[in-house]
């Protein structure tokens, strides 16, 4: 569980980092999230554009791809998914 002080930490470091991944009206498959997790293994910290055509609740979202991943929710913010998962390998975020 991430602290505020370590969320906000993280939407700092976030704020620069472009969307790499899109959520459609499909919503979210069982590739998309061994794609995600093999990016959050490499990058630690990753944002997720939900695209206007899903008409799923952006929270719900979150919550679902943050357990299918094992990941901390850092912030949902209009269409924007924010995701961290401290990476066992490739560890290049220290965290206050």
């Amino acid at each position: 569980m991430l602290t505020g002080k370590q969320k906000r930490f993280l939407r700092s470091k976030a704020h620069n980092v472009d969307p790499t991944f899109q959520i459609g009206k499909s919503g979210i498959s069982e590739n998309m999230i061994k794609q995600i997790n093999d990016t959050l293994e490499n990058r630690e910290l990753i944002k997720i554009h939900v695209l206007q055509n899903n008409f799923e609740d952006k929270n719900d979202l979150a919550q679902s791809l943050s357990d299918a991943t094992k990941s901390e929710i850092v912030q949902v913010i209009g269409s924007m998914i924010v995701l961290y998962k401290e990476s066992t390998d490739n560890k290049q975020i220290q965290l206050p």
